[in-house]
């Protein structure tokens, strides 16, 4: 059900991007949203879109297209609702610019995700932490708000270790990652450097997942997240796939499962009910495969639109208690799509309604 009579005006930052671009797919014909700004760099602002832009998939809206290209500043842009694919040198200074100015944002870039007052929300997990609002609005003194998603590589392994850390636990994680190279943006790596190749290296990653998970599995509790008590140790490797960012798990727990009991929990989680029914919501959000050698990018990465998380090949850990391989769309589930279901959850919460007007 629609949570407003009528339909939110939204703008996208950083629209000509590659997670740009795929704010503009997911939003086209969204049910909630509408899709009326698009902002970018000043060498693209006044050019029509279609010119401003080198669409990389698909057919590019015609609605979209013939849009004049903005400056990403509040003065320019209008919409009450902000989605935003900026940089992290320049999404800084900004998207606290469009806060002050009553706006809602909705951020990927690193900037605030580690504040304690901003959400870093993956609504089947920890959708309560939008609670956190409230705080920040007090404390920074805007009328607005930033709401931001993880790091493409945790929201895998928070989407696949949320139902598990709930039943048994987690205590410690060692996670290799196989991030796919549109997670470096568009033109990205090098054909050179990757085609055939593993790059055993992505600047400022390992550390983000190394933080970003404690407090994506904490518990808010009316005032502040209290982070889980987790400790990670990450390696985070470029590999030759388009799409779909895989991370091979090792897992500590506080009660040791059996891998009969993980997959019992994994094949039964739903997640935050608030957040079934929404519009960009997979069913289910986790799914679980039985076969030896799945999850496969090339096989699963479009699950659930690309929304879902699959995880497979859980099994008994020699050095810890379990291991488990987790994967899922990276610039879907680990960027736009992230970020549309996070306004999509304030929206049906009425956070929106409360302080925004439509």
């Amino acid at each position: 059900m629609t949570p407003a009579a009528t339909r939110w005006p939204v703008a996208v930052l950083g629209a000509t991007g590659a997670v740009g671009q795929a704010f503009i797919r997911l939003l086209d014909a969204h049910p909630w949203f509408d899709l009326v700004e698009v902002a970018a760099s000043e060498r693209s602002a006044g050019k029509s879109y279609r010119d401003a832009a080198k669409w990389l998939e698909g057919t590019m809206p015609a609605a979209v297209a013939s849009l004049v290209v903005k400056n990403c500043t509040p003065a320019e842009i209008t919409a009450p609702i902000v989605f935003s694919a900026l940089d992290s040198g320049v999404a800084g200074e900004v998207e606290p610019a469009f806060a002050r100015a009553g706006r809602m944002v909705l951020s990927n870039a690193k900037n605030y995700r580690m504040d304690a007052d901003v959400p870093l929300v993956i609504p089947e997990v920890n959708g309560d932490h939008l609670g956190l609002l409230e705080i920040q609005r007090a404390n920074r003194g805007w009328t607005g708000g930033i709401v931001t998603n993880a790091n493409c590589a945790t929201t895998v392994m928070a989407a696949a270790l949320a139902p598990l850390h709930e039943a048994f636990t987690v205590t410690k994680v060692f996670a290799t990652t196989m991030q796919a190279v549109s997670g470096a943006g568009y033109p990205g790596v090098p054909s050179l450097d990757i085609l055939g190749n593993v790059i055993p290296f992505i600047n400022d990653e390992e550390p983000k997942i190394e933080t970003e998970l404690a407090k994506l599995l904490g518990r808010f509790d009316g005032r502040t997240v209290q982070y889980a008590d987790i400790v990670t140790s990450a390696h985070a490797n470029r590999v030759p796939v388009e799409h779909g960012h895989t991370v091979c798990m090792s897992v500590a727990f506080a009660t040791k499962p059996t891998p009969e009991q993980a997959l019992e929990v994994l094949r039964h989680w739903t997640g935050t009910e608030a957040v079934r029914g929404l519009p960009s919501a997979p069913e289910p959000s986790l799914v679980v495969r039985d076969e030896h050698d799945r999850p496969q990018p090339r096989r699963d990465v479009n699950r659930g639109r690309g929304m879902a998380t699959t995880v497979g090949r859980v099994r008994a850990d020699h050095l810890f208690d379990l291991r488990l391989v987790a994967m899922s769309h990276n610039v879907v589930r680990g960027a736009a799509g992230g970020s549309i279901l996070n306004a999509e959850l304030l929206a049906t919460s009425g956070q929106l309604v409360r302080y925004l007007a439509p």
